[in-house]
């Protein structure tokens, strides 16, 4: 039986940094967050300090339902990195939130990457659990 110490991690975020940490800290309890702006209205992902329209700092967290559907998708055949090596091929997905953000995630739950996916599918977020925080992937409504 291998070691599960050593076997390949999944690289991750910081959840301290400041612009993106309230965010990755929300992930531990399955919450999939976005700002938006409290001046124009601007849906803000990936998060930061400030207004991407409008540049103000008046940012409020909303909590995303979890589905969208996918906007495109690309297969990964090959990775050299040691945790994505056996996943090969993999899909790298953007993936068009209902409530407007747009993330850049993997799709999970997909037999065949090249032939499984097509623009517009509906997708729901699934949640990849580590001490500090989740990653949200998407798989197939």
């Amino acid at each position: 039986m291998a070691d599960p110490k050593s076997e390949p991690r999944r690289p991750l975020p910081n959840a301290k940094e400041p612009d993106t940490g309230p965010f990755w800290q929300a992930t531990k309890g399955h919450e999939l967050r976005f700002q938006q702006c409290d001046d124009c209205n601007e849906v803000v992902f990936y998060p930061r300090r400030h207004c991407t329209r409008c540049l103000g700092r008046s940012l409020t967290w909303h909590t995303s339902s979890g589905e969208g559907t996918l906007y495109t998708w690309s297969v990964v055949r090959q990775s050299y990195h040691p945790f994505f090596r056996s996943r090969a091929p993999y899909a790298v997905a953007w993936v068009d939130l209902d409530e407007g953000p747009r993330i850049l995630t993997n799709l999970v739950g997909v037999d065949d990457p090249a032939t499984d996916l097509s623009i517009g599918q509906r997708l729901v977020v699934e949640w990849e659990d580590h001490e500090e925080l989740a990653i949200p992937l998407f798989r197939p409504a």
